[in-house]
This record gives structure tokens, sequence and C-alpha cells, in this order.
């Protein structure tokens, strides 16, 4: 089975990924694992490719593809990463989400920082990355119909988030 995971900074996807694929045995990549290894590749360090990265649309475009390629050489695997959904052809296209407050503390605890700094962050990041993925892939990253659910992971524990998930996966193996 593949399963996308996918959701903005601060939502969870990183736990889920990591929670999902203890639960389920299926190993799983993410977006931030193939910039890494794009970075190596270069011999950059990573500060060095992401300053490389900013306003090189074919690294973005590489990293999309190499997702979909390892995921399409697989029979089960979890791909974590914001556009995962729109590239890879998954069995379950998984949106994680949280309110904004709530992913600034989580940012906040995280990365050592003030809460007001995260939110802010957070905030830049987003508009900036929505409108890169509006002029790079004509996505609109707030339209959410490519998912087959959206969970909001401040409703739940991050344990019940990924068991959720699996009892979806659960119900799409009854159906095929």
């Amino acid at each position: 089975m593949i399963i996308t995971i996918g959701g903005p900074a601060g939502s969870g996807t990183s736990t889920t990924t990591k929670l999902l694929s203890e639960k389920t045995g299926i190993p799983y990549i993410s977006a931030g694992d193939v910039f890494r290894q794009m970075a190596a590749e270069r011999d950059m360090d990573i500060l060095e490719f992401s300053k490389f990265a900013e306003g090189n649309t074919e690294i973005d475009q590489e990293i999309d593809q190499r997702q979909a390629r390892i995921a399409s050489e697989s029979e089960d695997l979890i791909v974590e990463g914001r556009l995962s959904a729109h590239f890879v052809d998954a069995d379950l296209k998984v949106w994680c989400n949280a309110p904004l407050d709530i992913r600034a503390e989580r940012i906040s605890q995280r990365e050592n920082k003030p809460v007001d700094v995260a939110r802010e962050e957070i905030i830049t990041r987003e508009e900036s990355e929505a409108q890169r993925y509006l002029e790079i892939h004509q996505i609109d990253i707030n339209n959410m119909d490519v998912y087959d659910i959206v969970i909001n992971t401040h409703a739940f524990k991050a344990d019940s988030v990924a068991e959720i998930i699996v009892k979806v996966t659960e119900v799409i193996r009854c159906q095929q």
C-alpha cells in the first residue's frame, strides 16, 4: 500500500509518519530525506543546499519526481511531504492539519523559540510556499480535493492519528 502524508509545518506529519510506519511495518521516506540526499550528492550541507535551492525551481521539481519514482518502485511505502499527494500515485492520501496557534506552539517547543516568532515564521513560510506551489506546479495548496482524509491532529493524540489511518487502510484493503 502506498500512503502519502502531507500537512503544514507543525501539523504532526513527521510524527504521524513515524508512528504509522511502526504500527504497519511499512517503510517511509520524507521530502526532507530526499532533500538531504540531494544535498549530499552535490557535496553540500543542508544550509548550502537550501540557499542553492532558493529560486531554483528544478530542485523542487526533482524532489517531487524522486518521491514519485521511489513510490512507483515500491509495493508498500509511506511518503511524507507537503506536495506528495499531488505527485505520488497512492492508495491513500492523508492531509494532517491543526490550528495555527497549536502548530506555532509545537514548533516553538521543537525549535526552542518564542511562540510569536514561530507563528510569524509559519505565516511567512506558508504564504511563500503557496505562491511557489502555484507558480511552479499550478497547485493550490489550500484545495483539499486531492486528499482522501483530512485529520485535525490537535483533536487526537499522535498515536490515535496513526491508528485512524491504520483503520482507513484496513477499509481500503477490504474494498480492493
